[in-house]
């Protein structure tokens, strides 16, 4: 089984299911969907995401990321990105 590292020094494993917890948990799931990403979510539960490749772990990161960080932070960042050289 592949692994994944995250930024955040945490790492999972393709096929393993993720949980998300959260007040954006809704928001989040909502733009799962539209990617068709396999995940569910009930009422005074977490988010749960089935990570089924690397591209559905930095999908996940990467969607978590846009709910969780500043809107300064994301700016930062993304202004970053544009000044990297490859």
């Amino acid at each position: 089984m592949e692994e994944v590292v995250l930024t955040s020094g945490a790492s999972l494993n393709v096929g393993e299911t993720v949980e998300v917890n959260g007040i954006d948990r809704w928001q989040i799931y909502q733009r799962l969907q539209e990617l068709a990403i396999p995940c569910w979510c009930v009422t005074n539960q977490p988010l749960r995401v089935r990570v089924v490749d690397v591209t559905t772990a930095i999908q996940l990161w990467s969607v978590s990321r846009q709910f969780k960080m500043s809107r300064h932070d994301l700016v930062c960042w993304l202004e970053r990105c544009w000044e990297q050289d490859f």
